[in-house]
């Protein structure tokens, strides 16, 4: 896969620009999400952040799904899960069985930006410019960008947004089950799906996600519309949203 120095743009206006992390093979989750959100791709902007599949074979198809969403408009970005699928069917005969998924995957961008937020799948390493970021560290790092403060990014084109980027559960960083985690600078999206938590479309443009359940007894239930506070440049703080409806209830 080679790696582009620059980050994918929209490529018209839009009204919404919404994202979502970390799908794991939850293409039923994510179609209900977005018609929940009123999605429309000639008026809003979506950015898949990574990690649509998992290493459960049955759920490689959901790559079908997001070759849709980014034919009407949708930019997509290459999670871990993603690159090993590449390096597993780079080779015959496996590739003449899902060669379709591996020119799509090839031809992703690394990173995604739009106003205040720029995108990525797992983070940026700190003190690195956005153009000598590496393909390993954007898709897997971990603790390294956490730990690291908005003055490591200064002086880069990193420096001064907020990123939004999955690849570790929400949970692990602290913030209650399912729900997104934030600190100065940076905005975590993957809520555990891939763990029977929830799976969250987040509406950065109104500040309100639309979650579902992924439990393996109930998948997709207890549909949720959250309102959300701060999560433009503006207001950076480390609180969580403070009001929930369930949808339906």
């Amino acid at each position: 896969m080679k790696l582009s120095s620059t980050p994918a743009a929209p490529a018209r206006p839009f009204e919404r620009l919404l994202a979502v992390s970390d799908v794991h093979g939850h293409g039923e989750g994510l179609d209900l999400l977005l018609k929940e959100a009123e999605y429309h791709p000639l008026r809003d902007q979506l950015i898949l952040v990574g990690d649509y599949i998992d290493t459960d074979p049955a759920t490689w198809r959901t790559l079908d799904r997001m070759i849709e969403l980014t034919a009407e408009g949708a930019i997509a970005l290459p999670g871990n899960h993603d690159l090993k699928l590449l390096s597993l069917m780079s080779a015959p005969p496996a590739r003449e069985h899902c060669q379709r998924w591996l020119d799509w995957l090839n031809q992703l961008p690394f990173c995604a930006e739009s106003g205040p937020f720029i995108f990525v799948h797992a983070g940026f390493r700190p003190g690195i410019p956005l153009e000598r970021q590496s393909l390993r560290d954007i898709t897997e790092i971990r603790e390294e960008f956490w730990h690291a403060g908005e003055d490591d990014f200064a002086g880069t084109a990193i420096g001064g947004r907020t990123i939004v980027f999955g690849h570790t559960p929400t949970f692990k960083l602290g913030a209650s089950p399912g729900s997104i985690w934030r600190s100065p600078g940076r905005m975590a999206i993957d809520t555990g799906a891939k763990h029977g938590v929830r799976l969250t479309l987040l509406d950065l443009t109104n500040e309100i996600s639309y979650s579902c359940s992924t439990a393996p007894q109930r998948p997709y239930g207890d549909l949720r519309r959250e309102h959300l506070a701060g999560l433009g440049i503006e207001d950076r703080t480390d609180t969580e949203g403070d009001s929930h409806a369930r949808i339906g209830s």
